[in-house]
């Protein structure tokens, strides 16, 4: 189907496109798909869309992974392109940086096209390590996957199609090696999860579910949430009792940092709660809206000066708000 609409090669994309629309339209479909294991871990995907004008919406995703895959197209120009100044490789590497996620994996994609091309790999390796490492991130710490994502090379299993692959390596706390994407996966450095922290829990979205009533999702950051807890919705300022906290539609006793949750609580309509809202625990400092506060800000790029005055839209977890810039207080060398 994908390939009469003319889109032969984003025919995986195209597919999870489909499930997206289909998931906007209700919540019906069992997000099932977008999850699989390895042997070490339950992996949720996030998939980012790779176009400028989604930025806000890439905000949005990468801002709650444990690990960015960068997914860097091969093909002849292709992959300049994705680097060169102004493209779109260079900004998400360091908007996950930025972002706080400091794993990475890279995966260098449409081997297929470049007749799986040792030279070629080792240019994009070499080109690849050089700007991340600008951004932020150690290549030593960072698998390089060779892939043919459409027909599958790499991704499970070891491809025969590129004999002088020997495997990726990287160097953390422990030194891990493999050949597949899979296996990268699998190699992440377990999170650390911030459980004695007070309950932060951005909401994604705030569903009214017919016979058991309103139930808002998101994932916890920091904290826990459980049954019988009472929570505060910042900035609406509603608090209620939590009646029953699941995921994967199956009740939990408890939800901690990294769990994508439902939670169904009293006595509180759809229209008092939004996306973007903030739960906390009423009784262990709850969050609370704020008029102003200070951050530390880095200018991705822009085409003017940035100085008081200046007016943004944050996209800030979940919630996109305008603000205003007040005052400038002091320049900073982000490499020191």
């Amino acid at each position: 189907e994908a390939a009469e609409l003319g889109k032969g090669s984003f025919k995986y994309a195209w597919v999870l496109d489909k499930l997206k629309a289909e998931r906007e339209r209700g919540i019906t479909i069992d997000i099932a798909l977008w999850k699989f294991e390895t042997p070490k871990y339950y992996v949720t995907v996030i998939d980012a869309p790779g176009h400028r004008d989604f930025i806000k919406n890439m905000i949005t995703g990468t801002s709650q992974a444990d690990c960015a895959i960068l997914i860097i197209a091969a093909g002849t120009g292709e992959f300049e392109a994705g680097i060169s100044k102004d493209g779109q490789t260079r900004e998400h590497a360091l908007l996950a940086y930025t972002l706080g996620v400091k794993q990475l994996i890279v995966a260098i994609n449409k081997m297929d096209t470049t007749k799986w091309s040792e030279a070629r790999f080792s240019e994009i390796i070499k080109e690849t390590s050089n700007f991340i490492k600008k951004v932020g991130y150690n290549p030593k710490h960072v698998p390089f996957v060779p892939i043919s994502g459409f027909n599958g090379d790499n991704m499970i299993e070891a491809s025969p199609n590129c004999p002088w692959y020997k495997g990726w390596e990287k160097e953390t706390k422990t030194k891990s090696t493999g050949k597949t994407l899979l296996e990268a996966i699998d190699a992440i450095d377990t999170p650390t999860r911030p459980t004695d922290k007070p309950l932060r829990l951005p909401l994604q979205d705030v569903y009214k579910i017919g016979g058991i009533g309103t139930v808002p999702v998101g994932r916890v950051e920091t904290g826990i949430i459980k049954a019988g807890m009472v929570v505060t919705f910042a900035p609406a300022g509603v608090t209620t009792e939590v009646k029953s906290v699941e995921m994967h539609h199956e009740q939990l006793v408890e939800g901690v940092p990294g769990d994508n949750v439902g939670f169904n609580v009293k006595n509180v309509s759809v229209k008092e709660i939004r996306r973007g809202n903030v739960a906390g625990d009423s009784k262990q400092d709850p969050p609370k809206g704020a008029e102003s506060f200070n951050a530390q800000v880095i200018v991705l790029n822009h085409p003017g000066q940035v100085g008081a005055g200046y007016a943004p839209v944050l996209d800030c977890h979940t919630a996109h708000i305008a603000c205003k810039f007040s005052e400038l207080l002091e320049k900073i060398d982000r490499r020191t």
